[in-house]
């Protein structure tokens, strides 16, 4: 049975839990779950991830917590009662989690594993709290290390700032706003701006000394020098080393680094310098013999200096290797450093080039204590501590020190007898009373263990030797007095014996007999001379001797030798316990000398602070002591002297000292009289006040009130104790007297100099500091009455000292800092004083940071749920005196212009940041009552309205992102709650006072507008939080936006016929409300719409507003990334979604204006649909189609659905600047085209507009025309650039702007020279369909063709594809996809290449023209595309598959040509055609025909500089036909059988029959031509090809042809054989014929193209069906062998595109198996399963397509039995003749007139093939491609046509290397007959005995030749569009004069030019069109 639990409520799971049984909940390990219900064992629950799924869970898997239960019950809330600490930890690092792994999948490894590293910290720390087992120290410490990782994490992860109070997190409702603002900007501005160290230190690290010539035992001793003051500043760190230049004890740390602490910001500088001085241990020589001297010396060795600036990079120093220079001058040895950073280091030798001192140093900063925190690892393994000379910065209480610094300075001896100079070492002893050496006591620096003795360097032969050698001895006081230091002088010898010899000594006491010490400075002591064998221990002998020069020459006149000799030292003493002031101790032996009181208390202000802060307490003693002693005499010295100890604590080197005057007042302060005698002075000192001219001394007492009253009341308090609280009336009396003083003085105006207002400055500085020693005494009332009076006294003119203004206020703040102010009854005495004074000040704006400083503090003290009476009153008085003020101010310091300076930007944002939470503070403690009294509070609706507008601005304000940092979201939850509340209450005015006929339109404006940007808040769109943050602020909170809306909708209906005045003005904003995806809110909103529309309607009778503003606000609005799909339903949708509101069709379909109103919802969902891809597309970082075809969509939705010019220019541009990014230059100039056919050559002016200028309409349109052409040129589309060259030039030929006009013809001249001499890439064409509901709508189910980028072959483009749509499944066949394909919930791509089908064959064909010019008329203006697949119909003839062998033609007709605005377009119609086998193989002969033609003319124009193509064709065809060839044609169609079954063919097989004899006789012509340029090398082949030729004849039973068709040049006026009309019959109609030229990498040669590793056998059978191929010659000249590819399968060694049609070898190579069989199944794109057959043509490299261009594209036979393996056909242009000159002849002439761009009439069939034609169109009206007389047409696809979108793509790829491969969806492009294919044949093709076949006679027509030159085609220069669907008119921006010649100049400027092209024939659609919107003239 299921028992409620009542104590296991909240645990963690332990162990995952799949929930496989009844009722189970699935839970992962780390889960935190709520426990409801218990029964045997198991737990009834929920996760708290996921509340709403309840289940039964095994309580084994659950560790239990303790937690508290909120509202028991069914809705009760658990809390766990843990540490604050752990709860944020534990949440955080759940949230954490996931961001973190979603680093590793954005590829952040860097903040990746950072993180990583931060959450194993932060869970190790929580494992330390969770054992508790810590201190409480090191408890605080912890959590501060956690909470500081926590926000790290937080700040790197972008996560909300947590407010936080002593490491735990802070509930914002448990504190006021202000206080939660303090906390926020505390962490921001810990977080931002770091505190700068005052404190800094250097870590030394010795690694070793690198010298070559070492050998002895070194000393090294650093120090700091400050170069500019010529001194040290630190003390010594001293290390030995050993003989190999490293440290002697390298195990103990300490004795290698050194911390040199307390360096001050002042230290940090350029001349400050680590000096590092080496003494090197051993003999006096350095090159002296080992066994010269065994004692050992300490020598001068080098030096080595760095600035302390080189460090201040904050790099750690790491191996840095010093200079170290040796001296070469001994006696220059104590100032060596100083002349090498004086750069005078020339005088001194380096220790090597590769040597010196090898360092590390880093600077760190911060606190000693902070230091040993951070680098803990430096002081665990030791570290010695370097100090600086004397007292730090900052002295601080306790602090002992009693250090004495000895400089051993220099010395003067005389030779002593001896004729050199002597070598000096001195000794040093320090000596006690008792004539004992002290041991020990004497450091030679830190790292070193102090000595007993110390030995000083010895200088070779030097009377006058300078050491300047620092020791410290840190005597204890104790030992100070009676001991002495003795240096005694010793002469070291250098010979054998190496003696050192004793010959004087000096001394010096440490402390003088009035118990002074030695003062510091410079000593000059005696050398006493003394025997060698002087026994000095008794230190009787020597003591009563005189030891300084200064006192000997004082006392004694006589002279004597011993002054001969000097000898000097520096004395400096830093003690905490000693003093060398003897003023000092004469103040503090004052019983002593009673009669130097006066003296000495004078004498108090001139000792150094130091001195008196050593002996505070003394000194304090001895001023009481003398105070009791006479007050009469000496109060008001006492007093002076008091007064300056007081202000000299104030120094902030002393300021540490405080505390310890405040324990010597609270603990041995005993002057119990002392009261009367300190008021009575300083109520003489405030009297005079007013009356003194110099108030120095005066301001200096009230500067130390604070310490005077501390002195008056704790001798107060001493004195009630000892009488029993005597005299208690008197001393009020007396404080109030002395108060009353003050009041007096503080009222008075300061008249002419500023002294007395400095004076009251000064007062008021300290004054709050007295509070809290008065409440010692007095009730809180008593002194909160005082203090009221007191700041009540104050002046309240604004214009006195500014100054005093600022200190007046300060007071006021410390005022309510105090404690004083803390309690209830005297802050409401208080309160009114204060508010007066802010009031004043933020009238006039003055000092706002004070005030917005002391009103946060008065709202602190305010808690949020305090309802006492007091409070509330409180509240009462500061909304009477501070509300409207406080709006007034916030108004006035946001509406400022933000300062430029950065530090006063923080300041301006500070204070508007505390204004603004005094005012949320204050608003968030009013009730209803307080706005009940506000609201009736204004007596005219004036103010009512100015204030309502007032705050709903203010609010406006506070809602802006900027107003708090980014990441103070729990700042900106509680300003929305306290915003919406207080919206609520005034909204009830708004009601009341400002409808019907009091109706203000401006207030209700504002209202709504602030609703609306409230609910558009990013901080309250809770969809973008993470489930926890979502839940926590809907518990605390709900969703504001909601409740916010439904207001706005209360509102609105209250409005009535009001409304009117909102619309349209609302519906933008209303509209984004919308588009946020919160159901309940949608469902609020979206009526009213509704309600909109219905009240438009009844207004005007329509609601045109309201669509255009929808539209409008539609479009802006999700192009921002608003709206989703659900919205689109909601607003379309019949079903009403989420709630109690119906949608909005279904509430206008019960409306009389039902139909407009369904019309308009319809238009929206369709440009929401766009809208949506729109952004989804726009989110992608990199351009790519999708992009762009979504912005052509819709684009041509607003031109053509919605008539919306200026969305429609928008989108222009948008889609111009997407094909630039993409480098689509040629489609980015069609685009802008669609712009510039909407302007007119006029003089209109022009608005300003995107980034157009204002300017006339002329001027952008001549810019627009620029820009243009200079796309097309970059797109190397310069047919098109020299068309708007021309209509440009004529604009300024008609305004006689020669300069201009000239520019532009060069222009126009240079895009035709480009024309003939760059080379331009053929792109490839693929045709993309994109089925499934997967995809956006503008592409869903539909089919495009693409162009290709350069260098992109299929493989190429279907990666790119793919990349694009990765979720895409690529379909590996071409046939049409079924139903369930196109409603799969999925993505399906089907890829294959389609061949371009030019519209106009006339320039292709014509000879003479330039492949440079065919180029650009095959891949441009394209509307056709064809595909081509083969299958077998019927039985398939093993011995001959040419009787079988069908062709499947997909025609696929685009709705605007490519290329257009886009590089993709949609497929508008598709055709099905098959073609018969003789069809085929008629189309075959034929083109390979027209190739032979054109290699003859080439070679024969001597067009070809080498005649190997036309060697290999002719080799190709004559070889194949010897070995099989046509033959296979004659068996398939020539024999009786086929003849009889198929009597409809008659014609065909006569047109069969009449191209082999043409190709024969071609033939023959070709090898007349060839025998006349075949080198002699290549002879030998045309023998064979003769021989082989007449085999081939008499095959077709041909012996001679007759004698009028002989090949010879006197028949053939271009060396062009041709033939009469009515023998050879028309060839087929352009469109059906022409064939593309491409060669794939694999086109090559056999021996080229395969390597061993990649063909097997089926390869080379498969090969041996393929006919030969045609390559250009240089590429057979250039070939390189392929690199070899393993990867190749057999089937990829075919022709991928190209199938054969020619019947297999009579060498009968092996039959294609089952799956090679030609069906729909089997031609799947993949080419392992792909039948090898010449139906697929090969790609032609671009490369090879573009390197050779006087090679043209001719037509290559789709099926061509007569080709053999070694052939490689050339890439031929249209022969220059033809066999059909009757009829060509005919069309030239017909044309009459010709017109640019040459559009050729289409040459009638005389013997068309049928085909079975299968129309398949997406459209509903057929359509026939009729020739009819159209009108000019459009150069750019016009949207109004056309509104399928088409796509892009991104940037060109370059593919195709040439061992690439093929792609698994291979090209099914087929031939057409301006084209041609590469074929090639591994094997020749034995063939069989042909059947005769009788010739017809071809005759000539004697007038061919000079029709032809009358009818030579113009230059084209049109760019021209097919009209499938109806004629477009051409723009005036493309049209061109009818004349071929340039125009002359016009005599006049208004002679107007013909500028209309004839009217060409073209193909239109007979079928219903839409009707064209009327043509607007661009505004813009």
């Amino acid at each position: 049975m299921w028992i409620p639990t009542e104590h296991e409520k909240y645990g963690v799971v332990i162990a995952s839990f799949r929930g496989t049984v009844p009722y189970g909940l699935s839970l992962e390990i780390g889960d935190t779950v709520q426990i409801l219900e218990k029964c045997d064992g198991w737990y009834r629950g929920f996760a708290l991830k996921n509340p709403n799924i309840k289940g039964i869970f095994p309580s084994s898997y659950v560790h239990l917590k303790n937690a508290c239960v909120k509202n028991k019950g069914q809705f009760e809330m658990v809390i766990p009662t843990e540490d604050s600490v752990i709860t944020e930890m534990t949440s955080t690092l759940r949230d954490w989690g996931t961001m973190w792994k979603q680093l590793y999948v954005r590829n952040e490894g860097d903040l990746f594993h950072r993180l990583w590293h931060i959450m194993n910290e932060i869970l190790d720390l929580r494992r330390q709290v969770l054992v508790g087992h810590l201190t409480h120290d090191r408890m605080k410490d912890v959590k501060r290390h956690i909470t500081a990782r926590l926000d790290w994490g937080n700040e790197q992860l972008g996560l909300d700032l947590v407010p936080r109070k002593e490491y735990a997190m802070v509930d914002p409702e448990d504190i006021s706003i202000t206080e939660l603002y303090r906390l926020m900007e505390h962490r921001h501005r810990k977080k931002d701006t770091p505190v700068q160290a005052s404190s800094h230190h250097l870590f030394v690290q010795m690694k070793s000394l690198m010298c070559s010539n070492l050998g002895e035992e070194l000393e090294v001793i650093f120090s700091l020098f400050d170069s500019k003051e010529n001194r040290p500043i630190s003390e010594r760190f001293f290390l030995r080393l050993n003989r190999n230049g490293l440290p002697k004890a390298p195990d103990k740390p300490e004795r290698h680094c050194s911390l040199f602490v307390d360096l001050g910001s002042s230290e940090l500088r350029k001349d400050i310098y680590i000096t590092v001085h080496i003494i090197r241990i051993g003999r006096m020589g350095a090159g002296e013999k080992k066994n010269a001297c065994s004692v050992q010396y300490r020598r001068p060795f080098g030096c080595a200096v760095l600035s302390i600036a080189d460090l201040l990079t904050g790099e750690t120093k790491d191996d840095l290797v010093l200079k170290v220079y040796m001296c070469n001058t001994e006696s220059e040895w104590y100032q060596i450093h100083e002349n090498i950073i004086k750069k005078l280091n020339a005088r001194y030798n380096l220790t090597g080039s590769n040597a010196g001192l090898a360092v590390s140093l880093q600077l760190l900063h911060g606190d000693i204590e902070q230091i040993r925190r951070e680098y803990s690892s430096v002081f665990s393994h030791g570290v010695s501590i370097t100090r600086k000379l004397g007292f730090s910065d900052i002295i601080m209480p306790g602090e002992m020190r009693n250090d004495l610094y000895i400089t051993v300075e220099r010395g003067e001896f005389e030779k002593g007898g001896k004729s050199v100079a002597r070598n000096v070492e001195v000794t040093m002893f320090i000596v006690d009373s008792n004539g004992q050496p002290l041991k020990d006591f004497i450091s030679f620096g830190s790292g070193e263990p102090p000595a007993s003795e110390y030995h000083s360097f010895v200088l070779y032969h030097n009377n006058s030797p300078r050491w300047s050698e620092l020791l410290k001895l840190p005597i204890p006081v104790d030992k100070f007095r009676g001991s002495h230091i003795r240096f005694e002088f010793r002469h070291c010898s250098t010979k054998e014996k190496g003696e050192k010899k004793l010959f004087g000594f000096s001394f010096v006491p440490l402390m003088q007999e009035d118990g002074r010490t030695l003062p510091d400075g410079t000593h000059e002591l005696i050398v006493h001379k003394c025997e060698e064998n002087t026994n000095l221990q008794d230190t009787t002998r020597y003591l009563k001797l005189p030891f300084s020069k200064v006192i000997f020459l004082g006392n004694n006149n006589q002279t004597m030798k011993a002054t001969k000799e000097s000898f000097w030292i520096t004395s400096f003493l830093c003690s905490t316990k000693l003093t060398q002031n003897g003023d000092m101790l004469d103040l503090l032996k004052w019983r002593t000398h009673p009669d130097k009181i006066t003296g000495c208390l004078s004498k108090l202000k001139e000792i150094d602070g130091s001195e008196i802060v050593k002996f505070l307490q003394d000194t304090l003693d001895t001023l009481f002591g003398i105070l009791d002693e006479n007050s009469q005499k000496y109060g008001s010295k006492v007093f002076d002297s008091l007064v300056h100890i007081i202000n000299l604590l104030q120094d902030s080197k002393f300021h540490h000292f405080k505390p310890v005057m405040d324990t010597y007042i609270e603990s041995h302060f005993a002057g119990a009289l002392a009261y009367r005698d300190l008021i009575k002075v300083l109520k003489w000192y405030v009297d005079r006040i007013t009356e003194a001219e110099r108030q120095e001394h005066i301001q200096e007492v009230l500067k130390a009130q604070e310490y005077i009253f501390k002195y008056i009341v704790q001798s107060r308090r001493l004195f009630s104790l000892a009488t029993g609280g005597q005299n208690e009336e008197e001393f009020r009396c007396c404080i109030q007297e002395l108060l009353m003083s003050v009041r007096f003085f503080l009222s008075q105006e300061s008249k002419g100099t500023g002294a007395l207002s400095q004076s009251q400055a000064v007062f008021l500085s300290s004054f709050p500091a007295v509070y809290s020693e008065l409440l010692k005494l007095f009730d809180v009332r008593e002194v909160a009455n005082l203090v009221q009076d007191t700041l009540g006294s104050l002046p309240t003119i604004m214009h006195v000292d500014d100054s005093l203004q600022a200190i007046k206020l300060q007071c006021i703040g410390k005022t309510v800092e105090s404690q004083l102010y803390t309690n209830p009854d005297s802050r409401y005495i208080l309160l009114p004083v204060v508010l007066h004074h802010l009031h004043i000040h933020l009238q006039e704006q003055k000092d706002l940071i004070m005030c917005a400083r002391i009103l946060s503090n008065v709202f602190c003290l305010i808690k949020k749920n305090s309802s006492e009476k007091s409070v509330l009153e409180e509240i009462d008085v500061i909304v009477a005196s501070l509300l409207d003020i406080l709006l007034r101010t916030i108004l006035e310091i946001t509406s400022r212009p933000q300062a430029s300076s950065s530090a006063m930007r923080l300041q301006f944002q500070d204070v508007t940041g505390e204004f603004v939470a005094c005012l949320l503070s204050l608003l968030r403690q009013m009730t209803d009552r307080h706005y009940q009294q506000l609201l009736n509070s204004f007596s005219t609706k004036e103010e009512l309205r100015d204030f309502l507008l007032q705050i709903f601005t203010v609010f406006r304000i506070l809602i802006r992102p900027e107003m708090f940092p980014k990441d103070w979201t729990v700042m900106r939850l509680v300003a929305n709650n306290v915003i919406i509340t207080t919206v609520l209450y005034l909204s009830d005015a708004l009601r009341k006072n400002f409808l019907n006929e009091n109706f203000d339109y401006k207030i209700w404006d504002s209202y709504f507008y602030l609703a609306v940007i409230f609910i558009n808040q990013l901080c309250l769109q809770l969809e973008m939080f993470t489930p926890s943050k979502k839940k926590k602020v809907l518990e605390k909170y709900g969703d504001m936006r909601v409740t916010m809306g439904c207001e706005i909708f209360s509102m609105w209906q209250n409005l009535g016929e009001h409304k009117l005045h909102f619309i349209p003005a609302l519906i933008g904003p209303f509209l984004e409300v919308t588009l946020i995806p919160q159901p309940d809110l949608r469902n609020v909103m979206i009526p009213i719409f509704h309600d909109m529309m219905d009240w438009e309607q009844r207004r005007s009778g329509n609601f045109k507003q309201v669509e255009a503003k929808l539209i409008d606000k539609l479009d802006s609005l999700m192009s921002e990334g608003k709206g989703d799909e659900t919205y689109r339903e909601l607003f379309n949708s019949i079903i009403p979604l989420f709630g109690p509101y119906p949608s909005l069709l279904k509430k206008i379909e019960r409306e009389t204006w039902r139909e407009s109103g369904v019309s308009l919802i319809a238009t929206v969902t369709r440009l929401m649909e766009r809208l949506l891809d729109y952004r989804d597309c726009m989110k992608i970082g990199e351009v790519d189609g999708k992009k762009i075809g979504c912005t052509v969509s819709l684009l041509n939705f607003y031109k053509t659905e919605l008539n919306k010019e200026e969305m429609y220019i928008r989108y222009i541009h948008k889609l111009y600047d997407l094909h630039l990014k993409a480098q689509n230059f040629t489609e980015a100039a069609y685009t802008l085209l669609l712009y510039d056919e909407l302007l007119e050559w006029s003089d209109r002016p022009l608005r300003e507009f995107l980034t157009y200028p204002m300017q006339t309409e002329w001027q952008r349109k001549e810019h627009l025309h620029l820009t243009i052409i200079q796309n097309f040129d970059r797109g190397k589309c310069w047919e098109n650039g020299i068309i708007l060259c021309r209509k440009i030039a004529e604009q300024y030929e008609s305004y006689y702007d020669y300069r201009n006009l000239s520019k532009m013809r060069m222009m126009e001249a240079s895009l035709y020279d480009k024309i003939m001499d760059q080379q331009r890439l053929e792109p490839e064409f693929f045709r993309v369909g994109f089925y499934g509901k997967k995809f956006p709508f503008f592409l869903r189910n539909k089919e495009f063709v693409c162009r290709g980028h350069d260098y992109e072959r299929l493989e190429a483009f279907q990666q790119r594809m793919l990349n694009e749509f990765p979720h895409a499944i690529a379909m590996q066949h071409a046939n049409q996809p079924d139903e369930t394909i196109f409603q799969a919930e999925a993505q399906y791509l089907q890829i294959y290449a389609v061949t371009p089908i030019p519209e106009s064959q006339e320039v292709l064909q014509r000879e003479g023209v330039p492949d440079n010019i065919k180029s650009f008329y095959k891949v441009n203006h394209i509307w056709k595309f064809r595909y081509d697949r083969p299958f077998h119909k019927g039985t398939k003839d093993k011995e001959n598959e040419f009787k079988s062998l069908w062709v499947e033609r997909t025609s696929l007709y685009l709705v605007q040509s490519l290329p257009g605005i886009s590089r993709w377009f949609e497929v508008e119609k598709r055709e099905v055609v098959e073609m018969s086998p003789l069809e085929n193989a008629m189309e075959v002969l034929e083109n390979k025909n027209q190739q032979l033609k054109t290699l003859i003319s080439q070679c024969q124009t001597r067009q070809m500089q080498n005649i190997n193509p036309l060697t290999m064709c002719l080799n190709g065809v004559i070889d194949a036909a010897v070995n099989g060839g046509v033959s296979r044609y004659q068996e398939a169609f020539f024999v009786k059988d086929y003849i009889l079954s198929h009597p409809e063919d008659g014609e065909k097989i006569a047109r069969l029959r009449e191209l082999m004899l043409e190709q024969a006789q071609i033939l023959e012509f070709g090898l007349a031509v060839h025998e006349k340029f075949v080198p002699q090398d290549m002879r030998p082949l045309h023998k064979k090809l003769v021989d082989q030729f007449f085999v081939m004849k008499s095959s077709f039973g041909i012996q001679e042809f007759p004698a009028c068709i002989q090949a010879s040049p006197v028949h053939f006026p271009n060396g062009s054989p041709r033939v009469c009309r009515n023998s050879a019959p028309a060839s087929m109609s352009p469109d059906g014929t022409r064939v593309i030229p491409r060669r794939s990498p694999l086109s090559y040669p056999a021996v080229n193209r395969y390597s061993s590793s990649s063909l097997s056998s089926q390869a080379s059978a498969e090969v041996s069906n393929i006919t030969g191929q045609s390559e250009s010659s240089d590429e057979v000249f250039n070939m390189q062998p392929s690199p070899s590819t393993s990867s190749l399968s057999s089937t990829h060694s075919a022709s991928p595109n190209v199938t054969s049609s020619a019947p297999s070898s009579a060498r009968a190579s092996p039959l294609l198996s089952d799956k090679h069989k030609h069906s729909r199944e089997n031609s799947c794109l993949s080419p392992r399963d792909r039948p090898c057959s010449a139906i697929y043509p090969t790609p032609v490299e671009p490369s090879q397509r573009m390197l050779f261009n006087h090679i043209g594209d001719g037509a290559l036979p789709r099926s061509d039995p007569n080709l053999s393996a070694p052939e490689k056909a050339v890439n031929p242009t249209p022969s220059s003749w033809s066999l059909d000159s009757g009829k060509e002849a005919k069309n030239m002439s017909d044309s009459g007139k010709l017109i640019s761009p040459p559009v050729p009439p289409r040459p009638t069939q005389t013997a068309s093939p049928a085909r079975h034609t299968t129309s398949v169109s997406p459209s509903p009206a057929g359509r026939s491609p009729l020739k009819v007389q159209g009108s000019v047409q459009s150069f750019t696809p016009s949207p109004v046509e056309y509104n399928s979108p088409g796509l892009s793509s991104n940037s060109p790829v370059l593919s195709g290397s040439y061992s690439s491969g093929i792609s698994s969806l291979s090209r099914c492009s087929t031939s057409e007959t301006s084209g041609f294919e590469n074929q090639a044949n591994e094997q020749s093709v034995p063939v069989p005995v042909p059947v005769p076949v009788p010739v017809p006679v071809p005759s000539f027509s004697g007038s061919e030749e000079p029709v032809r030159k009358e009818s030579k085609t113009p230059p084209p220069y049109s760019v021209y569009e097919r009209t499938l669907r109806r004629p477009v008119p051409l723009p005036h921006s493309l049209s061109i004069p009818v004349t071929s010649e340039p125009p002359a100049l016009p005599p006049k400027p208004l002679a107007a030019r013909s500028s209309h092209l004839e009217n060409g024939t073209r193909r239109t659609d007979p079928g219903p069109r839409p009707r064209p919107l009327p043509r607007k003239v661009s505004q813009l």
